[in-house]
């Protein structure tokens, strides 16, 4: 029976054999050639056994770049040494067609009369071929997955839009348009075609212990929800992610469609932000606005309307490469702001690319703080007209005469 019992027991793991032998070895004076046992207060993981790799990878960035690897040795799978083998040699025949192609097209640029059907149709087709012969290689994938990818290179632009196009997150941007009719209460059609980011300061609702506001934690939003007028107090920190190398220019818009129109019992517009002639290529990723046109004015939701939406547009401008000449709009300009006629106005078409961003609010406490200092002018206040009663005539009469 003892012997069952004992047969019965699990076996220790390494980690204890190890920490009691650790513990029943007597105290030694540390030398130069003298190793002192672990303190208990350490961490330090036990000793590997023979034959166990560690699973924990390294840190991977820009400033710590890695190269890939196989994940199997040659020979351990002939089908994998296969499939690489077939993709080299796939990507080796392109780029060889890349180079001929290269060259067809610099003789027929540097012909006398060039035929620009024929130049276009190559430049077409070498763009293609630039990316057919990297996209399949499975380091070209690595380096995109772990953020160590080159911009500047066509496959990896193409693979950072294709990811944003078909991960959800233009879809997402594209379902909150439409649905809070951005489309068509601002502009009659709208189709990004790079992806704009923005972050503001966190809500103070979602800190986990209270801090100063002296230099707060900036976070992204998301298209659509609702945000405080803490959080919005200054001008938000924009990204973009534009897939083309050669720079262009854009203009950026930042409106509300929600202001109540007291003498047309409308709504109306109002403009926030407005910075025209903004550089973007595929290498830029923060948007800076060192002098703005015209200044950023918080959102202000008036105290009695519904939430207000505040849309932020970067439109593609006319002539990529030729600076417009906007005048700076005073305040009294901003109010009454028509998006469409400063489009058709200067030749900015939301249906033909640029980016988008929205976001929602309601008046809080905060607003009557911006009314204050910002604006300095009295706070409006609105509310619902109450419903006509129909019936008010009526009701002090008898309904019964004797």
């Amino acid at each position: 029976m003892l012997r069952q019992s004992q047969r019965s027991l699990p076996a220790r793991s390494a980690w204890v054999r190890y920490t009691s032998t650790a513990q029943s070895q007597p105290e030694t004076t540390s030398g130069p050639n003298v190793s002192s046992p672990p303190l208990s207060g350490d961490r330090k993981t036990p000793p590997s056994r023979p034959g166990t790799w560690k699973t924990r990878r390294p840190h991977i960035n820009p400033e710590k770049p890695r190269q890939w690897n196989r994940p199997l040795a040659p020979g351990v799978l002939p089908a994998f040494d296969e499939a690489l083998r077939y993709i080299r040699q796939d990507s080796h025949a392109l780029r060889a067609e890349t180079q001929y192609n290269r060259s067809v097209l610099q003789e027929a640029e540097s012909s006398p009369n060039p035929d620009l059907e024929l130049v276009k149709g190559l430049k077409e087709k070498l763009a293609v071929l630039e990316v057919q012969s990297e996209v399949n290689r499975p380091e070209v994938r690595w380096y995109f997955r772990n953020g160590l990818a080159d911009v500047s290179k066509p496959v990896y632009r193409h693979l950072a839009e294709k990811k944003w196009r078909n991960d959800g997150d233009l879809d997402l941007l594209m379902e909150r348009v439409h649905q809070m009719n951005v489309v068509p209460d601002v502009l009659p059609s709208l189709h990004p075609s790079f992806d704009l980011r923005l972050t503001f300061p966190e809500s103070p609702s979602q800190r986990v212990k209270p801090r100063p506001c002296v230099n707060p934690r900036h976070k992204q939003v998301e298209p659509g929800v609702f945000l405080v007028s803490e959080q919005t107090r200054n001008q938000p920190t924009l990204y973009a992610s534009v897939f083309h190398a050669e720079t262009r220019l854009y203009t950026l818009l930042m409106v509300d469609p929600d202001v109540p129109d007291p003498e047309r019992q409308s709504f109306t517009t109002y403009l926030h932000w407005l910075q025209p002639n903004i550089p973007l290529s595929c290498t830029t990723r923060s948007i800076e606005i060192p002098e703005a046109h015209t200044s950023y004015i918080p959102p202000h939701p008036q105290r009695g309307t519904r939430y207000h939406r505040y849309v932020l547009l970067l439109l593609p401008q006319q002539a990529p490469a030729e600076p417009l000449s906007v005048p700076v709009l005073c305040d009294a300009d901003r109010l009454h702001f028509n998006v469409r006629e400063f489009a058709a106005q200067y030749g900015l078409d939301g249906s033909t690319g640029g980016g988008a961003h929205l976001w929602r609010q309601v008046w809080d406490e905060g607003v009557s703080q911006v009314y204050a200092t910002v604006l300095r002018r009295e706070e409006p206040r609105f509310a619902v007209p109450p419903k006509p009663d129909r019936y008010a005539e009526i009701r002090g009469v008898k309904r019964y005469i004797k």
